[in-house]
């Protein structure tokens, strides 16, 4: 239970704030500790929602900044609650901020600070969980907090790139279909009225047109209920676990994009597990953690099978060929990481590499796409052009 508290400290300033508990004494306890006099103790049922609501997503960007904040709080000497408190009041993101308190109350109460976000495993990624439990155990704890500040800085980068690269297609592909539909509905009515009244016959081009027009401004109410739904089962869809499996199945094998994305997916798989190996986490653990934050199914399910493999003897190597999705310069890099004994370094190489790449492919796909899109506008709207002006030569015809 989430309760929302509201309290007078020992100076008489009034305290509100948020506590997770399972009754109101566990609460009233908490306050009485700290020497706080409580006004009102109240379940708070719409602050629960809003940390799960879609509207406050947690971004790449947000734990970039919480872990650098943290970083260099903990470098500086300060203590972890404090740093947590500090911490709280300068995070933007209200989903992140209500975590952090609570991460802040379960370290009071005696939790670790990896015990604490296990908690809200919903909310902190298992890379940043896991990683954290590495870093209390070895007492690195500010090492690992800038490895994952840079990590997410990098996450950060990439999702940028692809959106930066999506966003011009889309507002053509938006702008195209916004333009159709105005020729269709205001446009060609008016021309087709003024033929009507000349008695001129139509050809087939305007006719044709004109029916998707009629159809479009009598049925407009069924073509938005079937874009709906379509939405909505496409959504419900891609929630269960076959049918999210089969999407990420698509995006691995869809032609056009297919080369870009597992260049995306092998960049973020390599430098995910390059971070967890360095930081002393085993081979099996981190490639476990590593297929639950590439974020697709599918992927995940055939590196689960080939961890299986490992623990039976073989290489890292021959189990990413097995894997059947990353480019074959993977394998070969991993290899002599193998054998020399620098894992760590080659998989951060071919990071590199392959962000340099996923700028690339995300270009090249732009650039190819974009005259398509304009093509494809321009054959459409010509189409309609002409069938308006077909009409205008009968005109002149007749006179």
């Amino acid at each position: 239970m989430i309760y929302k508290y509201k309290a007078i400290s020992k100076k008489g300033e009034k305290i509100k704030g948020y506590y997770e508990a399972n009754n109101k004494s566990e609460v009233l306890n908490m306050l009485k500790d700290k020497s706080y006099l409580a006004i009102s103790i109240k379940e708070d049922i719409k602050s629960k929602k809003r940390i799960y609501s879609f509207e406050n997503k947690v971004k790449k960007k947000d734990f970039a900044i919480f872990c650098r904040q943290f970083y260099t709080m903990i470098n500086a000497g300060i203590s972890m609650v404090n740093s947590l408190k500090i911490i709280e009041k300068q995070t933007e993101n209200q989903r992140l901020k209500r975590a952090i308190n609570f991460v802040y109350q379960d370290i009071q109460k005696g939790y670790t600070l990896s015990q604490a976000m296990k908690k809200r495993n919903n909310i902190f990624p298992s890379i940043l969980i896991h990683m954290v439990e590495a870093g209390e155990v070895s007492g690195t704890l500010d090492i690992i907090l800038e490895r994952m500040a840079i990590h997410f800085e990098n996450e950060n980068k990439l999702e940028n790139k692809i959106r930066s690269a999506m966003t011009y297609p889309i507002i053509l592909a938006v702008t195209s279909i916004i333009v159709t539909i105005f020729m269709l509905i205001a446009v060609l009515p008016t021309f087709v009225e003024v033929f009507s009244n000349d008695g001129i016959v139509l050809p087939w081009p305007t006719r044709f047109i004109l029916n998707i027009s009629l159809f479009l401004q009598k049925y407009w109410y069924i073509i938005l209920g079937l874009f709906g739904s379509t939405i909505i089962a496409y959504i419900y869809y891609s929630k269960t676990f076959s049918g999210g499996k089969n999407i990420d199945n698509l995006k691995i094998n869809m032609p056009g994009i297919k080369t870009t994305y597992r260049k995306i997916i092998t960049s973020r798989f390599t430098r995910t597990l390059a971070i967890l190996i360095s930081s002393g986490i085993p081979l099996l653990y981190a490639l476990d953690i590593v297929g639950k934050a590439i974020n697709n199914k599918e992927i995940n399910d055939r590196l689960t099978k080939e961890i299986d493999s490992i623990s039976q003897g073989i290489n890292l190597s021959t189990a990413i060929m097995n894997v059947g999705i990353f480019p074959p310069m993977v394998e070969a890099m991993v290899s002599v990481g193998e054998e020399s004994g620098s894992l760590d370094q080659m998989l951060y190489k071919t990071a590199e590499f392959y962000d340099t790449e996923v700028e690339d492919s995300l270009h090249r796909m732009i650039t190819l796409v974009e005259p398509i899109l304009l093509i494809f506008m321009a054959l459409i709207i010509g189409f309609i052009v002409i069938s308006i002006t077909l009409p205008m030569f009968d005109m002149i015809y007749i006179i």
